[in-house]
């Protein structure tokens, strides 16, 4: 793979003379005013370092320029460089902050907050208890959420896998289990997030230095296949890039070809996945063309099929179909010159530097125009939502929280054995607690962050490590349900406080449940109904849940009357019978009716019904207006209530 590196001078003291030789090879690369800012930065940390190692025993100085070096390769912005320098300074000065935003200004004082707080991330190594591959997996993943969820500023995770795969580069200077345990670490975070933010040149550096530790074996004897066939495969390159480029100049295509090393790490996991040997893999040898358009691209690829016959099933078009992370390229396999496996490549520029470089191309110093900071980190959000995505839906996973949040909207902290817990923004130590476990969110009295004691109330930040103080027994308070008091802000947790108060007092709130239930049957007049089938047609599985749902308020007596109503046996209208009077003398009416015991009422007939000689008819007396005559079976007449009754009159038609 070509590298857009420059070589910088090798560090061998931590003199000025090194910093100034250092220095000197940034000429070509930025502007003097903000070279001077990068010494300003050397200046400041050369008297903090000296004397201080890194974990590898590298200089610590070495180090930090080192790792500058590595995003000055990539184009990186200035104030990142000077921040990358300056990394290590909260661990070797008191009061750091103001002193670097006095000197530096805020940009590069934030830069280095950020490295300050993914230092959390060593946490990784300090997990304990077993877990099933399973649980370790979902760890691990939280953890490299955790860290971009970390960090306000994108080019924070790029300084620390710059730094990363510095350390590497020395790692031989540890010992054997400082080796293997920031090995396990980079593979299993920092290169990951180099893929999944695009950053695939550090990417492929990581997985194979981190592979060398791992599986010494292995990688020492893919290593020394490469070795012994390196000449003569550099030879054989050779003779591919001459004649593919007289044949691409004879078909008038303007390409660049050149040779492309395999990563050690790439080959091992093609032989895992594949499960074939060394000698069965068609991408040991490697050429790449770089095109001007992606027409040229498909043109390149015509030659190169004619030139030597392809390979089945080893072509691969994601120009059309791009890979998940935004990867483009068209790659074919071909049976080359002697009837070797000759892998090819074919890209433009642009696809090129993106793979190269991926996200940091975003980063990239820009002449005389201030870099959208804001858009910048959309992209870089975007693409790693992306590469999650796809991950997930190649392993099957469900985990629907992808869909539509970003990671802004999480907060990632740890339990005291080191466990990552994922929860809403916002939460708090109670929110935390129901997640451990339901008991242990009953019992929570109080919570330390970082070991310090913090209300019931306090909203978790990234990286903290919290522990809830508890007691034997106990239970929760209604106010967490108070969305106003602000104790609870996952619904899940609220649910769990919501379901411990329903279950108390259970009984209680049945036998009141059965006392309204029995009320609504004496109000209704309904004296046989199937109870259980009102409860089913209110959508509950037992008469119980009914008896308690109405003692407890979440159902209404009305509603309940309703379905008793539609479940009681239909029964004759039953016309209700007057109310016996003493005998008195009769009168007829000027209407022509004979109303028992009226005397001097003013009787008129009800419009509800409109009685007509022959209709049975009653007698009502109103308040206000005499007697009204209704038909026997008037709708208003079967409703009287028991204590107006007495109201009701005999009544015929006179000549009856």
């Amino acid at each position: 793979m070509v590298s857009v590196q420059h070589d910088f001078p090798p560090l061998a003291g931590e003199d000025s003379a090194d910093i100034q030789q250092w220095l000197a090879a940034l000429s070509g690369v930025y502007p003097p005013a903000e070279i001077a800012l990068i010494r300003q930065a050397c200046e400041f940390a050369a008297p903090l370092y000296h004397g201080q190692t890194e974990v590898t025993g590298t200089p610590l100085l070495r180090h930090a320029l080192g790792s500058a070096s590595i995003l000055i390769g990539m184009r990186l912005d200035h104030e990142t460089i000077a921040a990358t320098v300056l990394h290590a300074v909260p661990d070797h000065l008191e009061g750091w902050v103001e002193a670097l935003a006095g000197r530096f200004g805020r940009s590069v004082t934030a830069l280095v907050e950020g490295i300050s707080r993914v230092e959390r991330i060593r946490l990784f190594s300090e997990m304990r208890g077993a877990q099933d591959k399973d649980e370790a997996a979902q760890q691990i993943e939280s953890l490299r959420k955790m860290l971009l969820a970390m960090v306000e500023d994108i080019r924070v995770v790029l300084i620390k896998l710059a730094e990363r795969t510095q350390t590497l580069r020395n790692l031989s200077g540890a010992g054997p289990e400082q080796q293997k345990r920031i090995a396990q670490e980079t593979q299993s975070i920092f290169a990951p997030l180099a893929n999944r933010l695009g950053v695939w040149q550090l990417k492929w550096e990581l997985e194979d230095l981190s592979l060398r530790y791992l599986e010494p074996a292995l990688y020492k004897k893919v290593a020394g296949l490469l070795d012994e066939r390196r000449v003569d495969r550099e030879r054989y390159i050779e003779e591919v890039i001459a004649q593919l480029r007289q044949k691409l100049d004879a078909a008038g295509i303007a390409a660049e070809v050149t040779g492309r090393p395999k990563h050690i790490h790439s080959i091992i996991s093609k032989m895992k996945r594949k499960q074939v040997g060394f000698g069965e893999l068609y991408d040991v040898r490697a050429v790449r063309i770089l095109a001007e358009d992606v027409q040229n691209c498909y043109a390149a690829l015509s030659v190169v099929h004619e030139l030597w016959p392809p390979i089945a099933s080893e072509f691969d078009d994601y120009i059309a179909n791009p890979k998940g992370n935004g990867y483009r390229s068209l790659h074919t396999a071909v049976t080359g010159p002697r009837q070797l496996a000759l892998e090819v490549q074919i890209r433009t520029h642009d696809m090129h530097h993106d793979s190269e470089l991926g996200v940091a191309a975003h980063w990239r110093y820009k002449e005389n125009r201030k870099s959208d900071a804001g858009f910048d980190d959309k992209l870089a959000w975007l693409r790693q939502i992306l590469a999650w995505k796809a991950e997930l839906a190649d392993s099957g996973s469900l985990q629907e929280q992808f869909r539509n949040e970003l990671l802004q909207d999480r907060v990632y902290v740890f339990t005291p054995q080191g466990k990552v817990l994922d929860l809403p923004k916002g939460a708090t130590p109670v929110d935390f607690a129901y997640t451990l476990h339901t008991d242990l969110g009953h019992r929570t009295r109080g919570a330390k962050v970082d070991g310090s004691i913090v209300p019931l109330k306090y909203k978790l930040q990234n990286g903290q490590r919290v522990e809830v103080l508890t007691a034997k027994l106990g239970a929760p308070s209604r106010d967490w349900l108070s969305p106003q008091l602000g104790y609870l802000k996952s619904a899940r947790a609220r649910a769990k406080v919501r379901h411990w108060f329903k279950t108390q007092n259970l009984d209680d709130s049945i036998a009141q449940g059965r006392l309204l239930f029995e009320r609504e049957l004496q109000r209704l007049g309904v004296t046989t109904v199937n109870q259980e089938k009102v409860a089913q047609r209110l959508r509950f599985h037992k008469l119980e849940e009914l008896f308690a749902a109405l003692g407890r308020g979440e159902t209404t007596p009305r509603r309940v009357g309703i379905a008793i109503q539609q479940e009681a046996p239909a029964k004759p209208a039953a016309i209700p019978s007057p109310v016996s009077h003493k005998p008195v003398a009769q009168r007829t009416s000027s209407t022509g009716v004979l109303v028992e015991g009226v005397d001097n009422l003013m009787i008129k007939m009800a419009k509800c019904c409109k009685p007509e000689k022959p209709d049975a008819i009653t007698g009502y007396v109103t308040r206000d207006r005499g007697i009204t005559l209704h038909r026997q079976d008037c709708a208003f007449m079967q409703r009287v209530p028991e204590d107006k009754r007495d109201r009701m009159l005999n009544a015929v038609w006179a000549g009856e």
